[in-house]
């Protein structure tokens, strides 16, 4: 599950208060010039804004990890290093690549199949599937014996979840969403899944595939090299989706081509969950570089068309991930997990998951179980939540959070049960905000009707790059702020 990159508090959430400054991916100086590597990839280079502050020093940092303690690189865009300094950096990522080859895993994962099933062992403590040769080096690790056909088909019940919020945050769909899910994309006649970042909706459809004799097919992209050990190269790839990075190389990317060029790109879908905690705009960058993969088997009278997406992402992302994907719309189900202990199904008020699915797909083709609450609205022509009720001034169904919502006639829109109207302000927010805090708009010249990234005046806020000093102060990881504000954001927006 993840944080958009422009302004991260004030864009996400529309100005219900924010902090004066926060961190932004830019694009480098030199747009052909390789980004330095970490071992997850190729780095994301960000820069620090202030409001009415000048633009301090680039720098790279890794685009998956948003704690140092998980991934410390940190450079700054004009720094130059020695070739001593570039060669230790290379053997660093060298050391922190998965123990195994994938070819090396799909062998070990042959010959563990071929096993009887009282030879097939599975280690807890390593996260690793055994054979023969392995049992004297884990004699004294907690294993698990007798691992069956079935278990290995569903490997995120046998891998501990990698719940370090600051750098995985794998929470994994519970049941009912990944039935959901798997039986709404076979109702819309997919042929073909792409999965990044889905673990448990890639199981889902291949068990129903293999139940069914069907012949719908799933390739898995994920960052957790440790499911390498349980799929066959067509079935998975090892994946950074923050920077459309395949850290087996050439072969990975050639079998995600072919897996989305199939049959001319037709009857394939894009299924994403990232995390949380991590940047809208390099997914969104990662994503249309998916898309234009998968046009690139278009033929010419196919080139209006658009790959089909659903990504799922909380509520409050709206405005941001509609910046970059216009057509997309959100839609009322509350996905939920096994693992996360707010995000449940049949939690009212506030409690209720603030988890939703985005898609380019029409909202009337979508059909939502009634039985878990959800009705069709006829004048909006979509499926809603029960408390999601039609407001005739604004001619919507309002609610995002699936709470009643009330309209603010000083406001013209309707809001959350929770805002009252300020005259102060002049606008709708929580009864305990702060008048005098920063209102939404630009950093730079504080004016409400642009972004940064737009502001008349951005040339002249730019100073030039201060020469390198060892003592300058090194900016947090830039993930971090936005992390610490989800809850907050959650009832603001």
């Amino acid at each position: 599950m993840a944080a958009p990159v422009g302004g991260l508090e004030a864009e996400e959430g529309g100005g219900a208060g924010r902090r004066a400054s926060a961190v932004e991916v830019s694009a480098p100086s030199d747009p052909a010039a390789p980004a330095p590597r970490c071992p997850h990839g190729p780095t994301l280079l960000f820069v620090k804004v202030s409001q009415g502050k000048e633009e301090p020093r680039k720098f790279y940092a890794c685009s998956a990890c948003r704690d140092r303690k998980d991934c410390n690189f940190f450079q700054w865009e004009d720094e130059k290093l020695s070739e001593a300094r570039l060669a230790a950096r290379e053997a660093y990522n060298q050391r922190h690549q998965p123990p195994l080859s994938r070819a090396q895993c799909i062998e070990r994962y042959l010959s563990f199949v071929q096993l009887p099933l009282t030879q097939r062992k599975f280690c807890q403590s390593c996260q690793q599937l055994l054979l023969p040769a392995d049992w004297r080096e884990h004699s004294e690790h907690q294993l698990l014996s007798d691992i069956s056909i079935t278990q290995l088909r569903k490997p995120s019940q046998l891998l501990y979840p990698l719940e370090n919020k600051k750098t995985h945050a794998q929470f994994l769909f519970a049941d009912r969403s990944c039935r959901f899910l798997a039986g709404l994309l076979a109702t819309l006649g997919f042929r073909r899944v792409l999965c990044v970042g889905t673990p448990r909706l890639h199981e889902q459809i291949r068990l129903t595939a293999a139940g069914d004799r069907s012949n719908t097919k799933s390739l898995l992209l994920d960052i957790d090299f440790r499911y390498s050990q349980f799929y066959l190269e067509d079935s998975f790839c090892h994946y950074n989706m923050f920077n459309h990075h395949f850290f087996d190389g050439k072969a990975a990317l050639e079998v995600c081509r072919a897996f989305l060029q199939e049959e001319e790109g037709e009857g394939v879908i894009m299924v994403t969950d990232p995390p949380f905690g991590g940047l809208v705009e390099p997914l969104a960058i990662t994503f249309k570089k998916l898309i234009a993969m998968w046009k690139e088997g278009q033929s010419q009278e196919d080139s209006h068309k658009e790959l089909p997406i659903f990504w799922i992402f909380p509520y409050f992302f709206e405005s941001r991930i509609c910046q970059f994907f216009p057509s997309f719309h959100m839609l009322d189900y509350q996905v939920d997990y096994d693992n996360h202990t707010l995000y449940k199904h049949g939690k009212t008020g506030r409690k209720q998951s603030p988890v939703r699915i985005f898609t380019n797909i029409p909202p009337d083709r979508i059909t939502l179980p009634i039985e878990e609450g959800y009705r069709f609205c006829s004048l909006c022509q979509r499926y809603v939540s029960l408390e999601n009720q039609h407001c005739v001034h604004c001619n919507s169904c309002t609610s995002k959070d699936g709470r009643k919502w009330s309209h603010c006639f000083l406001c013209r829109k309707c809001v959350k049960p929770s805002w009252i109207h300020c005259s102060t302000c002049n606008r709708c927010a929580l009864p305990d905000h702060s008048c005098a805090g920063p209102k939404d708009g630009c950093f730079i010249c504080g004016a409400l009707d642009h972004k940064r990234s737009n502001c008349p005046n951005i040339g002249i806020a730019k100073r030039p790059n201060k020469p390198v000093c060892s003592t300058e102060q090194v900016p947090r990881q830039p993930w971090l702020s936005h992390t610490e504000t989800l809850s907050q954001n959650k009832e603001r927006f």
